[in-house]
């Protein structure tokens, strides 16, 4: 079964940790590619370029920033291809922002 792990940390944090973090995400990556289990997964831009869309009576409205402004931003994801949900747990408590940060896990939907 496949689940995203989105990370959601404090920004300010991030770039404060950035270095030293940065090279722990790669090895998580490539840990978990190696294993078969993370499939997918990207760093996102800063929330601040975010663009949010919303479609209301037939008008396309658009507003410049993430879509809810909270200290913990969605700063990225990984695809993980999981038995159960017990497993993607413990592969997202590996994550570096799960530290610092919170890492929400939720199941795919697929089609």
């Amino acid at each position: 079964m496949k689940y995203a792990a989105l990370i959601y940390t404090d920004p300010e944090h991030d770039a404060a940790v950035r270095d030293e973090e940065l090279p722990q995400y790669f090895a998580f990556g490539q840990r978990g590619r190696e294993a078969g289990k993370v499939v997918g997964g990207e760093e996102l831009a800063p929330a601040p370029n975010a663009t949010t869309v919303r479609v209301r009576e037939g008008e396309v409205l658009t507003t410049d920033g993430p879509f809810a402004e909270t200290k913990e931003q969605l700063g990225g994801f990984y695809l993980l291809d999981c038995r159960d949900l017990d497993e993607a747990i413990e592969l997202a408590s590996q994550i570096p922002g799960a530290r610092h940060g919170v890492i929400e896990v939720r199941p795919l939907i697929e089609h």
